[in-house]
């Protein structure tokens, strides 16, 4: 791989698609190998704005506007963070030639959309998932849930972080969840998911990465599995290592070997299994760093941001763990702009803590404006721990 100056004709320019908290890592990751760095969001000021060589606001939902973006800043490589882009025309840019999507145009078409990515997993590699059924109508979706049973879960086919996640317990909710599907969907697709629950024992996130071997060939690398814990399907906190059967571990490397396998390209996965014994079921897929995965900032030697840079580079990778750790999510907890952070010193004196704040411009009641990291003898003392940095800090009217 040749790497060239950045702000130079040699330089080596990557794009990202989306610039929150897990892109503003991907971008330090990226930027210590003297990578030029162009991050794009929806708004101004994105966390990863603050640290790339340039920054741009645009729908990426928007063909148009990304095809331009694309032919002016002429990347090498374009790495999606988010949900919300125009994924065909990604495929298109990448059929042109104007770039490398990572890992794949094709993967990040399938992975942005619950329905491609459940379908590939299900019905195309036979790996163990729940029961489920797509819906377009209130009507398909009062069907699908009376088939697959309650309690049941609904999402929009394009989400992320739980935004229109419902748990239905009797049909009696079934017309609200519906509603709230439609309203609070990363992207509006006037379609859904209906899921069965399944009483797992536990969740887990399995860093997967994709990577050119030392024969350039690519090879499947995986992280110390993530345990998390979820309220309204998105994540409050996460622990490495998560204690599995090794039946059980064999079995969700296999999965994720599987799913990660048939995307193809290069880059970190976060694939999301459920676990009960020795049993484990695909639940999704994330083409890129994930929200559990912030814990690997205290655990790894190289955290999945650093393993996502050096897969897209086509260098070597090491997923090994050298703690046990955890991270708890710090939310905002009002809506405000310019908002400011107290107690951070007292935070840090939790002992082996870290905290990680955002720099997001606007805070909401369940908005991750930062997280408190962890270590320690064992994933029960890491967790209080990280707990107890992330309760310290206190967001305040600036």
């Amino acid at each position: 791989m040749r790497i060239g100056t950045p702000l130079s004709p040699s330089a080596t320019r990557v794009m990202l698609l989306g610039s929150g908290e897990l892109g503003k890592e991907v971008i330090i990751a990226l930027q210590r190998f003297g990578v030029e760095v162009i991050a794009v969001d929806r708004y101004a000021n994105a966390p990863g704005h603050h640290v790339a060589n340039r920054s741009h606001v645009i729908n990426m939902a928007d063909p148009a506007a990304l095809r331009a973006l694309v032919e002016a800043e002429q990347p090498h490589f374009i790495v999606p963070e988010i949900e919300a882009i125009a994924t065909d025309e990604l495929a298109a840019i990448e059929a042109d030639g104007l770039a490398t999507v990572i890992p794949t145009a094709r993967a990040t078409q399938l992975t942005m959309n619950r329905e491609g990515i459940r379908r590939l997993a299900a019905e195309e590699l036979g790996v163990p998932t729940s029961r489920y059924h797509f819906a377009s109508s209130l009507a398909e979706m009062q069907a699908a849930a009376d088939d697959v049973g309650y309690p049941c879960f609904v999402k929009p086919v394009m989400s992320s972080s739980g935004k229109g996640q419902s748990m239905l317990n009797s049909a009696d909710e079934v017309a609200a969840a519906w509603e709230y599907a439609l309203s609070a969907g990363r992207v509006n697709h006037g379609r859904v998911i209906v899921e069965q629950c399944i009483h797992f024992d536990y969740e887990i996130t399995l860093l997967t990465v994709r990577a050119n071997g030392a024969n350039g060939e690519v090879e499947t690398h995986f992280c110390t599995p993530i345990g998390h814990r979820q309220v309204k399907g998105d994540y409050v906190e996460s622990w490495q290592a998560q204690p599995m059967t090794d039946t059980a571990l064999a079995k969700a490397q296999d999965i994720a070997a599987k799913v990660t396998g048939n995307l193809g390209g290069r880059g970190l996965f976060g694939v999301e299994l459920f676990v009960k014994d020795d049993d484990v079921w695909f639940s999704e897929v994330s083409p890129r760093p994930h929200d559990t995965g912030m814990v690997t900032m205290a655990t790894q030697f190289q955290n999945e941001f650093e393993l996502h840079a050096r897969a897209i580079l086509g260098l070597p990778v090491n997923t090994a763990l050298h703690s046990t750790g955890a991270s708890a999510v710090i939310y905002g907890g009002m809506e405000a702009e310019g908002i400011a952070f107290e107690g951070v010193e007292h935070a840090l004196q939790v002992p082996e803590s870290d905290v990680r704040l955002f720099g997001k411009p606007v805070a909401f009641e369940r908005r991750r404006m930062g997280v408190a990291l962890a270590r320690g003898k064992d994933t029960d003392e890491a967790r209080a721990r990280a707990v107890e940095a992330a309760s310290r800090v206190k967001l305040v009217l600036g």
